[in-house]
C-alpha cells in the first residue's frame, strides 16, 4: 500500500464521496449508513448509481464473520418478532443474485426455517413454482425452482430477504405473484438497509391492506438517497467518459493503490448457536492487521491448483432448490473438515486470503471462508463475482477500485457475456480460493481469459474449489423432453408463429376410412386418438364456399380475436404464454399472437399441445411448459366451445397433473373465439357463427393432423404425436386464412376497444346453457347419450367431415353460416331439419344405430 493510500484511509474517506461530489447524490439517514454503504456508477439504463454494501460480501472483500454476523443478527430479530412457533414454520426467500447468501444467513438466524432463493439459471428438469421481475436490476427475471413444490404452499410466514429495500417494487412483485397462488397471513421483509423515498414509504402498508395480510420490515439501518434532476443522464455520461479508451485502467498499474477491504468488527462474529448483538457500522477503508503487498499486473502469473473439498453427499450447494434444517445440520458437521483441506492446500506463509464466491453461489463460499477464518489463524476476506457491470475508479472515495473482467462460464440462459470480480486486483492477497459449482466448471472457466487465469495475473496463488451442483432427485426425468417442433420442418406456419409440443409421426400410416375407424372403436379395444380419419379433400364447390365464408366473416373474426386477446392481457397476464389445443385452437392462437404484436408490440410465446378426451392433456407438454415458463402465465386457447366437454376435460387433467407432479398454477380457464355454449369467461363472442377454419381440416391448420396417442408410438417420456401433411402443400390455405383476418385489424381497433371494455365490466359467469340444451336434444331425439350430440357450427362441421352423421338440426332462419353444412349434408345424403328456438345455429347428430361405436366421454365405444 502506498503512503498516500495510508494517509487517505487514516483520514476516513467515505467510499461514496467521489460519486456524491460529481453527481450531487446525497445519502441521508442513520449514523451507521455511510459505514455500511459506498457508492459507485454502473452501466444500467434504469439506474446509474449503485449502493455498494460493505457487509454483503459481493463487491467489497470483507471478513466472513462480519458478513455472516449481519445476516444471522437479522434472522434473530425476525425470530424474536415472529415468536418461536411461527419462526419454526417460516420459509425464507432470498433474491438472486446479491442476496442469496444474506437470505441463507437470515434463515440460519431463525433456526429451523427452510430456505429458498430465486435464480436466473433455468433448470429444465425442475418445474417452476413461480417467478417475478426486479425492475431496476441489471438482469430482471427471477425463477423459483423448489425441489419440493409444497415448500411455498404452507401457511407459515414468508420472510423475503434482499440486500437493500429501495422502491419496494421487487418485494411487491414477489408477494403479488405468490400470494395469489399461496396466500398466507404474514410476510416479513428483511434488508440490510431501508432506502425508500418518502413517496415509496407508504406503499408497503397500502399493499398489505389490499391483500389482507400483515407485512413487517426488519432492517439494519435506514435512510434515503437524494437524487438531483438529470442524475441518470449525468451518471451515464460519467460512465462513458471514464470507460473511454483514454480513461484510467480498471486494473492496477504496476504500483497499485490499496483497495478498500473493510476491517472486521469484533461484535459481528456471530455464530448460529450464539446470540448476536445488534450490528454496528463497519468502516470502509481501515488499515488491516497485515500490511498489503502490491502485486503488479505485469508480474509472472501465479499458480492455479484444485483443492478437493469432499462436499457432503446430498447437501445442496445453496438454496436454489431449497435448503432444509437437515441440510444445515449435515453442512455444519462437514465444514471443519473442508476448511482444513483448504488450509492445507494454501501455500506456506499465506497470511491474507480471499475466498471468492460465484454469482448466486454465495452461501457455500461464505461458510467455507468463515470456517477457514475461525480455524486457520489467518486474515480471510470474502467476496463474490457478479454479472453486474460497474465502473471502476481507483480513488479512495469510490467503492469499486479495480475490476477484473472474464467471460461467463456456466452456459447462462441469456447467452454469453462478461462477468466481473471487483476490488480483488491490487488488494494484496497472497492467495485466492475461487469457489464455483460443478455446472460452472466448464472449458470457459479454464480458458486463457477465464476467471482463474485472470486472478493468477494478480495473485501469486489461486486455488479452485468445486462444489457439486445439486440436482433434485425427484425432478430427474430422463430422457429430457425435446424442444418444440416448428415450421417449415413441421407445419406450414412460420417458426415464430407456434412451437408444437408434439412428436412427428409423419412417416407412420395412421389413416383409416371413417367406417373402419368406427368399427375398430366399436369393438371396445380402440380409442379414437389411436388412428386418424382420412383427410377430407374438399370439392371445388366446397372450396368456393370456404372463400366466400372467409370474405364474409373475416372482419367479424378480427373483432373476436381482438376482444379475446384484450381480455387475456387485462385479466390473465400482461405477458401471457399462449398454449393452443391442437389443432382447432392453433390458428386462433396464431391470430391472438398477431393481434398482441399489432396492437401492443408484444411478441408472445405460443405453443400447441394435445388434449384427448378420456386421456386428458399431454402431461409431458405440461412439464415442458412448467420448466420454461411460469404456469400462472399460461393461457389455454381453443377455437370455440360446444357443450363444454373439453373445458371439463382440461380442468380434470390439470387437477390430476397437480396431484402427480405437484406443479400448481396452470389455470383451466380456456380462452376461445366463440362461446355459444356459455362454458367459459374468456371469449370474443358468444354468437354461434361460422369460423372458416372449422370448414377444413389440416389445410387451414398448418397442414397438421389431429393428435395421436397410441401406446406403441407414444412412450411415457414422449409428447403426443401428429402428422405433417407436406404432400398437401398445394392445397394449403393456412396463410391465406390468417392474412385475411389480420388485414382487418386496423379497421376494427376502435370496435375492439369498446367491445373489450364492455366485456370487462360484464357478468361473464358461465351458465352452461349449452350443456342443458344438448341433454334435452339427446332425450327428444331418442339418442340418450350427450356424446352423440355435437352442438354449434364448428362441431357440426366436424361431424360432417370425420364421422358418420345421422341428421343436422338447423335453427330456423339460419343463413349463410350454414351454406357449407348444407353442401356437406347434400353430398353425404344427410337430412337437415329446421328447428325453432334452437340455442345454437345448428347441431350435428351422430347416427346411434349406425355408429354403435360412436365415442363416449372416455373416447371409447358407447354401448347402445
Amino acid at each position: 500500500m502506498t503512503e498516500r493510500a495510508h494517509a487517505e484511509e487514516r483520514a476516513g474517506v467515505w467510499s461514496g464521496s467521489w460519486v456524491a461530489e460529481r453527481l450531487g447524490v446525497e445519502l441521508t439517514g442513520d449514523d451507521t449508513l455511510t459505514g455500511l454503504l459506498g457508492l459507485a456508477l454502473r452501466r444500467n439504463p434504469k439506474r446509474a448509481h449503485l449502493l455498494v454494501s460493505n457487509v454483503l460480501g459481493k463487491h467489497v472483500p470483507q471478513s466472513p464473520s462480519v458478513v455472516y454476523g449481519h445476516g444471522v443478527a437479522l434472522g434473530r430479530r425476525v425470530r424474536d418478532l415472529l415468536g418461536t412457533e411461527a419462526a419454526a414454520r417460516a420459509v425464507v426467500l432470498g433474491y438472486a443474485e446479491t442476496a442469496t447468501g444474506l437470505g441463507h444467513c437470515v434463515a440460519d438466524g431463525l433456526g429451523p426455517a427452510a430456505y429458498l432463493h430465486s435464480t436466473r439459471r433455468p433448470v429444465t428438469t425442475v418445474a417452476r413454482a413461480g417467478g417475478f421481475e426486479e425492475s431496476h436490476s441489471h438482469a430482471t427475471s427471477h425463477l423459483l425452482l423448489p425441489e419440493d413444490p409444497a415448500l411455498l404452499a404452507g401457511d407459515g410466514p414468508l420472510v423475503l430477504v434482499d440486500d437493500e429495500f429501495s422502491t419496494g417494487n421487487t418485494v411487491l412483485n414477489t408477494v403479488r405473484a405468490l400470494h395469489g397462488r399461496y396466500p398466507r397471513k404474514r410476510y416479513v421483509v428483511v434488508a440490510l438497509v431501508d432506502m425508500r423515498s418518502p413517496a415509496d414509504a407508504g406503499r408497503l402498508e397500502d399493499f398489505a391492506r389490499e391483500i389482507g395480510a400483515r407485512v413487517d420490515l426488519v432492517t439494519t439501518a435506514s435512510g434515503t438517497v437524494r437524487l438531483p434532476p438529470g442524475v441518470l443522464e449525468k451518471g451515464q455520461a460519467l460512465v462513458a467518459r471514464h470507460e473511454a479508451p483514454t480513461a484510467e485502467p480498471t486494473e492496477p498499474a504496476p504500483e497499485p493503490t490499496a483497495v478498500p477491504t473493510a476491517a472486521p468488527t469484533a461484535e459481528l462474529t456471530a455464530e448460529p448457536t450464539e446470540p448476536a448483538p445488534e450490528p454496528t457500522a463497519v468502516p470502509t477503508a481501515a488499515p488491516t492487521a497485515e500490511p498489503t503487498r502490491p502485486v503488479s499486473a505485469a508480474a509472472s502469473p501465479g499458480s492455479v491448483e484444485r483443492v478437493e473439498l469432499r462436499w457432503p453427499r446430498d447437501v445442496p450447494d445453496g438454496g436454489r432448490h431449497g435448503f432444509t434444517a437437515a441440510h444445515r445440520d449435515r453442512l455444519e458437521d462437514a465444514l471443519p473438515g473442508m476448511a482444513a483441506r483448504i488450509a492445507e492446500a494454501l501455500p506456506a506463509g499465506a497470511r491474507r486470503v480471499l475466498v471468492l464466491g460465484f454469482e448466486e453461489l454465495m452461501y457455500a463460499p461464505l461458510r467455507l471462508a468463515h470456517a477457514l477464518e475461525r480455524s486457520a489463524g489467518i486474515d480471510v476476506r470474502y467476496s463474490t463475482t457478479t454479472r453486474s457491470p460497474v465502473l471502476a475508479v481507483d480513488d479512495p472515495g469510490y467503492a469499486i477500485r479495480t475490476r477484473l473482467v472474464f467471460p461467463a462460464h456456466d452456459d447462462p440462459a441469456d447467452g454469453p457475456g462478461e462477468r466481473y470480480a471487483y476490488n480483488v486486483a491490487g488488494a494484496g492477497f497472497d492467495a485466492v480460493v475461487a469457489v464455483v459449482d460443478s455446472a460452472a466448471d466448464t472449458p470457459a472457466l479454464h480458458a486463457p481469459d477465464g476467471l482463474p487465469a485472470r486472478l493468477a495475473a494478480h495473485v501469486p496463488h489461486v486455488l479452485l474449489a468445486v462444489v457439486p451442483s445439486y440436482v433434485p432427485h425427484a425432478c430427474e426425468r430422463p430422457p429430457m423432453l425435446p424442444e418444440p417442433l416448428r415450421g417449415p420442418d413441421f407445419s406450414s406456419y412460420a417458426p415464430d408463429e407456434v412451437g408444437w409440443l408434439l412428436q412427428d409421426l409423419s412417416d407412420v400410416t395412421l389413416e383409416a376410412p371413417t367406417e373402419e375407424r368406427e368399427e375398430a372403436i366399436q369393438s371396445g379395444g380402440a380409442h379414437y386418438a389411436e388412428s386418424l380419419p382420412v383427410e377430407y379433400q374438399p370439392s371445388e364447390q366446397y372450396q368456393e364456399l370456404f372463400h366466400a365464408a372467409l370474405e364474409t366473416s373475416a372482419a367479424r373474426l378480427a373483432r373476436a380475436v381482438g376482444a379475446v386477446t384484450e381480455l387475456v392481457l387485462a385479466e390473465r397476464s400482461p405477458r401471457p404464454v399462449l398454449v393452443s389445443l391442437a389443432r382447432a385452437g392453433t390458428p386462433v392462437g396464431v391470430l391472438m399472437r398477431r393481434w398482441a404484436r399489432f396492437r401492443h408490440g408484444l411478441d408472445l410465446p405460443h405453443y400447441a399441445v394435445s388434449i384427448v378426451r378420456g386421456r386428458g392433456i399431454d402431461a409431458n407438454a405440461l412439464r415442458w411448459l412448467a420448466g420454461h415458463h411460469d404456469p400462472a402465465d399460461v393461457v389455454f386457447v381453443d377455437g370455440w366451445t360446444g357443450k363444454g366437454a373439453i373445458t371439463r376435460e382440461l380442468a380434470a387433467a390439470l387437477r390430476d397433473f397437480e396431484d402427480s407432479d405437484g406443479v400448481t398454477g396452470f389455470d383451466p380457464e380456456i380462452a376461445v373465439l366463440a362461446d355459444p355454449g356459455s362454458c367459459v369467461r374468456t371469449y370474443g363472442t358468444r354468437d354461434d357463427f361460422l369460423i372458416p377454419s372449422a370448414c377444413l381440416n389440416s389445410t387451414v391448420s398448418g397442414l397438421i393432423s389431429r393428435t395421436v396417442l397410441r401406446a406403441d408410438l407414444v412412450g411415457p417420456h414422449d409428447f403426443h404425436g401428429a402428422k405433417f401433411y407436406r404432400e398437401l402443400a398445394g392445397a394449403d390455405l393456412s396463410p391465406a386464412f390468417l392474412d385475411a383476418v389480420c388485414a382487418h385489424f386496423p379497421d376494427v381497433t376502435d370496435t375492439v376497444d369498446a367491445r373489450a371494455k364492455d366485456l370487462l365490466s360484464a357478468d361473464r359467469t358461465p351458465t352452461w346453457e349449452g350443456w342443458a340444451a344438448v341433454e334435452r336434444i339427446s332425450e327428444e331425439y331418442g339418442i340418450h347419450d350427450v356424446n352423440l350430440v355435437k352442438p354449434g357450427v364448428g362441431e357440426t362441421t366436424r361431424v360432417m367431415l370425420r364421422r358418420v352423421p345421422w341428421k343436422v338440426l338447423a335453427r330456423a332462419g339460419a343463413g349463410a353460416d350454414l351454406d357449407h353444412v348444407r353442401l356437406l349434408a347434400e353430398q353425404r345424403g344427410v337430412p337437415v331439419e329446421e328447428v325453432a328456438g334452437l340455442p345454437y345455429t345448428c347441431v350435428g347428430l351422430i347416427h346411434p344405430q349406425y355408429t354403435r361405436g360412436a365415442t363416449g366421454a372416455d373416447g371409447r365405444a358407447v354401448a347402445l
